[in-house]
């Protein structure tokens, strides 16, 4: 009769949170833009998103409604030397703007310097919520772009 009572009582739950955990985290990953990415950091510890020529570099997971989402950017195309850069934070939901800045005339080749250049971008979005944040770069023509999206969410 104890040992009825113990699997009842111990055995038969872990074995349930197991199969329902599973079952949760299958019908997640098979929702549209999910994956489960458990190496989300370069090879020095620095979150990073990144696109095939533009990165962002520093952008966290998650902030608090009181820390600034400070993020700098790294292009390795020398053909947008001396663009312009635009970040913008939007609900991920509404799409509604948040903020947006821009850096005009970000030339970073001679000195393979990260943007923007002379300045910081650091912003404080103090409502809870799931964000995206987008970064484009125009090059000195404003006829050729890229872009990279990443996501963070506030508590």
């Amino acid at each position: 009769m104890a040992t009825g009572v113990t699997y009842l009582v111990f055995i038969l739950p872990i074995a349930f949170s197991f199969i329902f955990g599973g079952a949760v985290l299958a019908q997640v990953l098979q929702e549209p833009d999910r994956e489960l990415n458990m190496w989300q950091f370069d090879s020095v510890g620095i979150p990073t998103v990144s696109n095939k020529s533009i990165s962002i570099l520093g952008l966290e997971s998650q902030y608090s409604t009181t820390e600034p989402v400070a993020v700098q950017i790294s292009v390795t195309d020398d053909s947008f030397d001396c663009g312009d850069v635009y970040i913008t934070i939007y609900h991920s939901s509404t799409k509604e703007v948040v903020t947006q800045s821009g850096f005009f005339d970000q030339c970073f080749a001679k000195s393979n310097s990260v943007l923007p250049m002379g300045d910081d971008f650091s912003e404080i979005v103090d409502e809870p919520g799931t964000y995206e944040i987008k970064v484009d770069i125009t090059d000195k023509s404003q006829k050729d772009s890229l872009s990279v999206k990443g996501k963070f969410s506030v508590k």
